[in-house]
């Protein structure tokens, strides 16, 4: 098979099916008085792909977005002014602790962790989530290279304190 029939063809989803699968989402956010617009997902799915190229990094399918907006839905920090921008800048933020923590960490564990951060610790601040995001990297990096010879990195031995 043609590798351009692979990537633009029915086997890899489109923009619009991508589009069709977040807008859908707007049924269980809407419970907390978020919604996203079309334009919204347009250009949150233009970010994604920015910071996908800017981390050097790969994704085929949008698990990561979906997850971000059901988990980040439920905060009681964000407000509907601010969401969709807010959702951008967690894609940035979770594929930056994605390269820092060498993708020995599952995409849901990260995004739990992020979210108990933002929540907790964070009280709604994407400033201070990076800060404490940057601390538990760094953490992650020395506990990695102090363990590396005995541990490859089993996702349920990184559960770091910051």
């Amino acid at each position: 098979m043609h590798l351009s029939r692979i990537f633009h063809g029915s086997l890899f989803p489109t923009q619009d099916m991508y589009s069709s699968e977040l807008l859908e989402l707007n049924e269980k956010t809407r419970e907390h008085g978020l919604i996203l617009t079309p334009v919204d997902i347009e250009q949150m799915l233009v970010v994604r792909s920015q910071v996908l190229h800017m981390y050097g990094r790969v994704e085929l399918g949008i698990e990561v977005s979906k997850r971000l907006i059901e988990v980040f839905s439920a905060s009681s920090f964000i407000q509907q002014e601010t969401y969709a921008d807010t959702l951008n800048e967690l894609h940035e933020v979770f594929y930056y602790l994605r390269n820092e923590t060498e993708d020995m960490i599952g995409d849901m564990k990260l995004i739990d962790k992020m979210m108990a951060l933002f929540e907790e610790e964070c009280e709604g601040s994407l400033e201070l989530l990076k800060s404490k995001l940057e601390e538990y990297a760094g953490a992650f990096r020395r506990e990695l290279s102090r363990t590396e010879s005995s541990q490859e990195g089993e996702d349920g031995e990184w559960d770091l304190r910051i």
